[in-house]
């Protein structure tokens, strides 16, 4: 299988009084789409996810390492929401986008949702997968979330190995996927995954989700034992208009474990007519 980060544009950038690590894909290319802004899971490299921005490969994608992960250097200090978001969009501003779709897994799931109410006029759609409202929420099993908080799963291949299903499902690791995945990764620093955990302390999204105004596909995995199934009921519950699409037998990594339906739901998604959108609203309201 072809390297998908060969493609990739990747450099140190500037921003916002933060240096870090960026790819983008595509973004010299013409395209009928908005480019995608995507915010990856905790401690979660650019690597991580270059196969899905590779299979979206008909419109431009853009991700970052946060301070202390990937190719990132360390933060000095600690960041929260408000200001990673803001980051975020000064990014954007150097990239020369002014709107995209917006989408984030997991920890990044909660970073897209508060970019998308912090930055709404930057936003076009919105995609959440396997993610969460923040502190009002299910919380995963004991054994996944204990191994989930634990940096060795980065550092040590033999206890990511050891424990791979536990965290991520079964799905992924009875694939090739398994081990290209774990290839893939790279350690954040201490300090850099501390931070991470730190951001979203106390943080939720709940109070605001009824007030957001972008069209927006919650996806998740019935099997995730990190992220219950639950918590996207409860984002769909609370964001108007959203859709929710499950993916049976899907972990955390449904996105790889079922990447050919991921992505097709995704394009479905986000190039779905927007009279159909307003369609699909009016449907919601009056049910």
């Amino acid at each position: 299988m072809t390297d998908p980060m060969t493609t990739a544009h990747v450099r140190l950038m500037q921003v916002g009084g933060r240096e870090l690590r960026v790819a983008t894909w595509r973004l010299d290319m013409p395209s009928d789409h908005l480019p995608v802004l995507f915010f990856n899971g905790i401690g979660a490299n650019i690597e991580a996810v270059a196969p899905l921005a590779e299979a979206l490969d008909d419109r431009g994608f853009v991700m970052f390492d946060m301070p202390g992960v990937g190719g990132s250097p360390e933060p000095t200090l600690p960041y929260t929401p408000v200001t990673m978001s803001r980051t975020a969009a000064k990014l954007l501003d150097q990239l020369g986008m002014d709107e995209v779709d917006v989408m984030g897994v997991s920890w990044g799931g909660a970073m897209a949702q508060h970019f998308a109410l912090q930055h709404g006029g930057r936003v076009r759609r919105l995609i959440l997968c396997a993610t969460t409202a923040g502190m009002l929420m299910v919380p995963g099993s004991p054994a996944a979330l204990s191994k989930m908080v634990d940096p060795r799963r980065y550092v040590d291949a033999a206890f990511m190995e050891k424990h791979f299903a536990t965290l991520y499902g079964d799905a992924l690791g009875k694939t090739a996927g398994k081990s290209s995945h774990i290839g893939r990764l790279t350690p954040p620093t201490r300090r850099g995954y501390i931070y991470q955990l730190l951001a979203m302390v106390g943080w939720t999204s709940a109070p605001a989700l009824p007030f957001l105004r972008k069209p927006t596909l919650i996806m998740m995995g019935d099997e995730d034992a990190i992220v219950p199934l639950i918590n996207g009921r409860f984002l769909h519950a609370l964001i108007r208009g959203s859709d929710l699409e499950i993916f049976e037998g899907g972990g955390h990594l449904f996105l790889l474990s079922h990447r050919e339906q991921s992505v097709s739901c995704i394009r479905t998604f986000l190039d779905r007519p927007l009279l159909e959108e307003h369609g699909h609203e009016e449907n919601r309201q009056a049910a």
